[in-house]
């Protein structure tokens, strides 16, 4: 055999040999070494609750369906099904809807949870911070018997609204969810401002601001003493002296900055504007939610339609006003104003519903009482909605908007256990809403 070929042979012998025992030494290692249990995997939650429903409305797919059941955990739902036998077995108690029509928790997305209606105008200005504050409490116990488990609030005094968010959350008084903005903000001499004293009183609003630099440092402002969303007031209203509806406020460059500065600080933006030229104005800077909408045009219908923006258009509570406002004693300007607007108002709801506008379901409570919120609805129906178009805008379309979707507005895996019962069909005459019989948020109930 040529030598060349016996070392070759040597060296794969040589290699052979070292390779198996590495093999042996690491199998001796192996089995040396202490054996450590696979980790076992997480039990599934318990079931805390079980709900059985009759019906089960899910505004998500636009559907009802019959006798199902609904696994709580804790706060969260862990999972829908067919009722059986079987479907809550091992949950810790059951509470049994098999003969209502079972719903998501419903959501207001503008209320004034501070204010009381039935306070004269000119008596409210006497409130301390405090005292209304105590109101707010009261009515938001009143929004959550009512089905209204998430809401959220455009505007306050002294933000009594984050401080009642903040106690709701804590536990120490009942309410919904709460989406707060603070102190809207306004022009000098405007809507969202204080215009009711005299000049040598010089009393100011929070949120006034005049100029891009003071509407960025007052955004800041209120991002700063806890708001989650941002709400500024963009034309004139009905309920401020001085100002008319359709008269815009705020530049071009005002709003820009404003908008500007809510996005970075991550925070939504909601516009009260009645008027075309403002609600433009917002729509144009990239506003989410348009509040009233009285005076929209045909071009400011188009331009929400491209951007995807949420129209919030509060078309019942003007019936309170116009009913009790003078037995009150309302401002005469004030009632006129609303006179003036009110059917407009509904009209242009007629218009940008059959225009596939986002709508989403607010009602301006604090206008009117607390605890009446679901009237709208079936002013809603009157103007054009279907029962489950309303329905849909108080809890997906709500839900979206408020940048709460997938946790509020629906019944599914994960999301918050906020669910209310009636005893008619919602879909048959919406105004069974306004009869809550069952209310439950977190899977703690609220109301039997």
């Amino acid at each position: 055999m040529p030598r060349a070929t016996i070392a070759v042979s040597a060296t794969l012998l040589l290699q052979a040999l070292a390779t198996a025992a590495s093999v042996q030494t690491a199998s001796a290692q192996a089995a040396a070494a202490p054996q450590t249990a696979a980790a076992p995997s997480a039990p599934p939650p318990a079931c805390t609750v079980g709900v059985r429903a009759g019906r089960l409305v899910d505004p998500v797919a636009g559907k009802v369906r019959s006798a199902q059941a609904l696994r709580i955990g804790g706060e969260r739902v862990l999972g829908v099904l067919p009722d059986g036998p079987a479907a809550l077995v091992g949950c810790a108690r059951v509470v049994d809807l098999s003969g209502a029509t079972v719903l998501p928790g419903l959501i207001d997305s503008h209320v004034h949870m501070t204010s009381d209606p039935t306070i004269r105008r000119y008596e409210r200005l006497g409130l301390s911070i405090p005292r209304l504050a105590l109101i707010g409490a009261a009515n938001a116990q009143r929004t959550l018997l009512a089905g209204f488990t998430t809401a959220r609030n455009l505007g306050s005094d002294g933000y009594t609204d984050v401080a009642l968010r903040d106690a709701i959350n804590a536990g120490d008084v009942p309410g919904p969810r709460l989406v707060v903005s603070g102190p809207g903000i306004g022009i000098t001499g405007g809507h969202c401002g204080s215009n009711l004293l005299a000049p040598e009183f010089r009393q100011t609003s929070l949120g006034t601001a005049d100029g891009p630099d003071e509407v960025r440092k007052v955004v800041r402002q209120n991002i700063r003493y806890g708001a989650d969303v941002i709400k500024y007031c963009g034309t004139g209203g009905v309920f401020s002296k001085g100002t008319q509806p359709g008269m815009q406020q705020f530049t071009p460059e005002e709003v820009a900055a404003l908008i500007d500065e809510a996005r970075m600080h991550g925070r939504k933006v909601a516009v009260h504007a009645h008027g075309a030229a403002g609600i433009k104005v917002a729509l144009r800077a990239g506003v989410d939610t348009v509040e009233h909408v009285s005076l929209i045009d045909d071009e400011g219908l188009e331009l929400a339609r491209k951007y995807k923006v949420y129209f919030s258009m509060d078309i019942y509570n003007t019936e309170y006003t116009q009913s009790e406002s003078k037995r009150r004693g309302e401002l005469e300007e004030f009632i006129r104003k609303d006179q003036m607007i009110a059917e407009i108002q509904r009209r242009n709801f007629e218009r940008a519903l059959k225009a596939g506008i986002r709508m989403i379901y607010g009602t301006d409570a604090g206008i009117y009482p607390h605890g009446d919120n679901a009237r709208q609805l079936a002013v809603m129906v009157r103007y054009g909605m279907t029962p489950m178009q309303a329905i849909q805008s108080a809890t997906v379309n709500a839900a979206d908007a408020l940048g709460l979707a997938g946790q509020v507005g629906e019944l599914s895996p994960g999301a918050y256990a906020d669910l209310i019962a009636v005893t008619d069909d919602p879909l048959a005459d919406v105004r069974a809403l306004e009869r809550v019989s069952f209310v439950m948020k977190g899977g703690v109930e609220q109301r039997r």
